[in-house]
């Protein structure tokens, strides 16, 4: 699968468990900061969320691991909106090495929750589509077909 937006991120010494590996936890928290900078880059910056009175919630989550990363590895989080259909978005997250070797994987499926009601919107593809400055970036320019 392409993937159209990614962020690369330097692992931290830190962040790594007694094996000397990344810790299985940091890979998540990867995934959400990936998710966040892809939202901004289509211009759905927390602000604009907000005033829609809308957030985005990570409804179920699985992890594949590939490769270990190792402190100062560096890793690019890619997301790509993969399907869903009605309140259900799916988004995978590829996790490669500069040079393109898979390292793991996140299917993900996501949500946008109404901040009054707390409950999920009918439709989010649509509102993604419609709020965003840059919806090509989220790869929703048109209706799928699973819409």
């Amino acid at each position: 699968m392409e993937t159209p937006f990614s962020v690369r991120i330097r692992t931290r010494a830190y962040e790594v468990d007694r094996q000397g590996h990344l810790n299985q936890a940091v890979y998540m928290q990867y995934a959400e900061h990936a998710r966040w900078q892809f939202l901004q880059a289509a211009g759905l910056t927390p602000d604009v969320l907000a005033e829609a009175g809308i957030g985005p919630v990570l409804l179920k989550a699985t992890v594949r691991f590939q490769r270990e990363l190792l402190a100062g590895d560096e890793v690019d989080v890619g997301c790509a909106i993969s399907g869903g259909r009605g309140k259900l978005v799916e988004l995978t997250q590829s996790f490669l090495t500069p040079g393109k070797i898979p390292v793991a994987r996140v299917d993900g499926v996501i949500g946008l929750l109404d901040l009054a009601t707390r409950r999920l919107l009918p439709d989010p593809r649509t509102t993604l589509r419609e709020l965003a400055k840059q919806p090509a970036v989220l790869g929703l320019d048109t209706p799928s077909e699973t819409e």
